[in-house]
């Protein structure tokens, strides 16, 4: 499949992005960007791409230009606030294509920073996001959105990882280097001595459910893991359309240890998926300037 990414900044152009958010996030017309929103945008330092398969719109990533702090003085970012793909085109690496197109562009203007939002559950998103352009998180937000309406986030508190993308960064440009990477899966870190965190049950329905208990770190800091293991469902999608009750335990299980770890300086740095009849996916967190392959 061939892939342009193109930039969006005409009336006729726009519009169909409009019709676009409908089929990627059914539900609520209230909840779509509009038109003249997105077009004012992009024609003042923001940046709308989308993804064309031939003449058709199949995806799309938007953004805008953002104050934030770092170090605590304040920085101008780019806030990369949606990006969305046609249902049948996903897994052709698009959401990629869009995000590096999305990389190249913003360094132009000469930012080197770019924050996001998206759900720590969603084992799709945390590959690409973390495992593949190199993003980390620090930062767990509860009820971003409040209660929302859309069919794919509707019933469950809507809370969020914001993710740092330091775009000059050597960890980014490894990332997004056309020469092949080293990609680690559990067996690495559980040889480089990561503890896991949490622990789960698979119920009748093969459904993973965490367990009570989680790894009780040591009082003192030095003495803390470097590396740490927390698995999330694999499919949160599927778990929530079948186990609404399950998908909110997981909720509220992972918002507990995300916040408890983030606020003894653990970052986020790696995602790994172990693919098969039970897959499961876990986030790796660092301690300090731990990681491993970048």
């Amino acid at each position: 499949m061939s892939i342009a990414i193109r930039i969006l900044d005409k009336p006729g152009e726009i519009e169909a992005v409009e019709d676009l958010q409908l089929q990627i996030w059914p539900g609520s017309e209230i909840d779509v960007v509009p038109m003249h929103m997105l077009l004012t945008v992009a024609q003042n330092g923001g940046l709308l791409l989308g993804a064309y398969d031939e003449d058709k719109l199949v995806g799309f990533v938007y953004g805008f230009l953002a104050m934030g702090e770092h170090e605590g003085k304040p920085q101008i970012k780019h806030c990369s606030h949606q990006l969305g793909v046609l249902p049948e085109y996903r897994g052709a690496n698009i959401g990629f294509q869009l995000k590096r197109a999305q990389w190249q562009m913003v360094r132009k203007q000469g930012i080197d920073w770019i924050t996001w939002t998206y759900d720590p559950l969603l084992s799709t998103n945390a590959k690409l996001n973390i495992a593949k352009l190199g993003a980390i998180c620090d930062i767990y937000k509860r009820e971003v959105y409040g209660d929302m309406r859309d069919g794919l986030n509707a019933g469950l508190p809507s809370d969020r990882f914001q993710v740092d993308w330091w775009l000059v960064s050597t960890r980014v440009n490894q990332h997004l280097s056309k020469k092949p990477r080293l990609q680690l899966d559990l067996a690495h870190y559980l040889d480089a001595e990561a503890q896991k965190v949490n622990h789960t049950d698979l119920d009748g329905g093969n459904w993973a459910t965490p367990q009570k208990d989680i790894l009780q770190l040591p009082n003192d800091p030095a003495e803390h893991p470097a590396l740490l293991l927390v698995e999330i469902p694999a499919d949160f999608q599927a778990l929530r359309a079948a186990e609404r009750e399950l998908a909110y335990t997981w909720r509220i299980h992972t918002r507990k240890i995300f916040e408890d770890l983030f606020a003894i300086k653990y970052l986020v740095t790696d995602f790994v998926y172990l693919p098969g009849t039970n897959p499961r996916s876990y986030y790796v967190l660092s301690k300090g300037d731990v990681t491993l392959g970048g």
